[in-house]
């Protein structure tokens, strides 16, 4: 999938670009997903999806927190816990909806990428993809993206 990174913009009123993630939104904290707000979506934007992946995980691909599809285009944010507004995938703790932040003791800081797809198409997908599996749907009709990184270290 090319990146195309234009106006599209994703922000938090929780954590700056870069900054650190509140305990409130990890899993050491109450475990609820941060309010995003976002702007500059592209005309013919059919729909929106988000992934909320670190890559600092110790696993070969990383570790997937949030898989978030079925977005309407007129969305302009999804507030504190409030995925399930949506349609939600499976996080790689093998639930779905939104598994907060919680790397190993010592590890480090994590990086927490945000990641929102402008889509050129409505995604008529169940429940329950798969960080790879909405990647592999949405390759082919990612308009734009934006992406909004926050930190964690326990």
């Amino acid at each position: 999938m090319p990146l195309n990174i234009k106006d599209l913009t994703i922000s938090s009123p929780a954590f700056q670009p870069g900054g650190a993630i509140p305990t409130r939104h990890t899993g050491e904290g109450e475990d609820v997903s941060p309010a995003l707000e976002w702007s500059g979506v592209p005309e013919g934007t059919a729909q929106l999806a988000l992934i909320c992946h670190d890559p600092d995980a110790p696993r070969p691909h990383g570790f997937t927190h949030w898989v978030v599809y079925g977005i309407p285009a007129s969305a302009n944010g999804i507030g504190e816990g409030g995925g399930g507004a949506f349609v939600e995938g499976m996080a790689d703790g093998g639930k779905p909806g939104y598994g907060g932040p919680m790397p190993p003791e010592g590890h480090g800081p994590h990086h927490y990428y945000f990641w929102l797809y402008a889509l050129d198409t409505e995604l008529d997908a169940a429940p329950g993809l798969s960080r790879a599996e909405l990647l592999d749907r949405i390759a082919d009709h990612v308009i734009e993206q934006a992406r909004l990184v926050g930190t964690y270290e326990r």
